[in-house]
């Protein structure tokens, strides 16, 4: 139960940093109008100043919460378990096999939490208003005026599979990425915080948190572009018929390139939101719990 807290805080610090940076990754991603990250950036304020930035983050923040809690606490009680199975005792030091194991499942249980709360973030922060083209009061109106207003009106314009809508490519994206992820955080904190540099802990868990980040997303954004485009699909009308006609049509189109799109982004935004989120983790976890993390 510790660990589901601690998750569930450590994610919520971790939007709060990153989230303008998602926002102009998601336009980049799905929006061919843009020229680069600094170009996103400029016409994002000029058209809609900085709440532009900010669209749809109050779902996130509550949901990111939750599938955060379930990520690090599916984590810590799968390798646990793995533990006392593999080796008779969870007082053991895991494997990297058994980190990366409990790391693919805890990405994918909470794929059902975090993908309608995804399809909600990407709709509304694709969505420009006031549009730049609008010439009258109703082209002037927004169609999503929040997220439960986006979930509701996705429910009943698409049903309520468009709402899971790029969950097969989200799944994909986590799976990889957790286990990714967790591995990765593991090796970094065992080669910055030697038993003997206790008092460098501090910047090794920040350290730590931030590479196993970038590490992450550059094995998730390929997936990552195709889940965006996917849960975009519709909003006018629809191009792609699936996860695999949306990579054929993208390489297509726009070239092999285009599943790199928002990777520096991804990379940039990743470092201090997962050095956030392991330090909050990490500290809440101390308060909590009794032994060592």
């Amino acid at each position: 139960m510790a660990d589901f807290i601690a998750g569930g805080l450590g994610g919520a610090c971790g939007v709060m940093v990153g989230y303008p940076l998602d926002t102009v990754k998601v336009r980049i991603q799905t929006q061919g109008t843009y020229r680069g990250i600094w170009h996103c950036i400029h016409s994002t304020y000029k058209v809609e100043k900085v709440s532009g930035f900010f669209r749809g983050m109050s779902m996130p923040i509550s949901t990111v919460s939750v599938s955060s809690s379930i990520v690090f606490g599916v984590y810590r009680n799968c390798l646990h378990n793995l533990c006392k199975l593999k080796y008779g005792t969870a007082n053991v030091r895991p494997s990297k096999v058994d980190i990366f194991l409990s790391g693919y499942a805890a990405g994918g249980a909470q794929v059902l939490v975090s993908s309608p709360a995804d399809m909600a973030k990407v709709r509304l922060q694709t969505q420009v208003w006031p549009h730049p083209s609008s010439t009258c009061a109703l082209l002037a109106r927004p169609k999503y005026t929040g997220p439960m207003h986006c979930l509701l009106t996705i429910a009943r314009e698409e049903g309520l599979c468009g709402l899971y809508k790029g969950s097969f490519a989200l799944m994909f994206r986590d799976c990889h990425s957790f286990a990714t992820y967790f591995l990765s955080y593991n090796v970094f904190r065992e080669w910055l915080l030697p038993p003997q540099q206790s008092d460098s802990e501090f910047v090794g868990i920040l350290l730590a948190g931030g590479l196993a980040g970038v590490v992450a997303w550059s094995i998730a954004t390929p997936m990552d572009v195709i889940k965006s485009r996917l849960q975009v699909d519709g909003v006018t009308q629809r191009k792609y018929r699936g996860v695999i006609h949306c990579i054929s049509e993208s390489v297509r189109t726009e070239g092999l390139s285009v599943l790199f799109k928002g990777l520096s982004l991804n990379c940039l935004r990743a470092f201090p939101v997962n050095m956030v989120v392991f330090l909050t983790y990490e500290a809440i976890l101390k308060q909590i719990k009794p032994f060592p993390t």
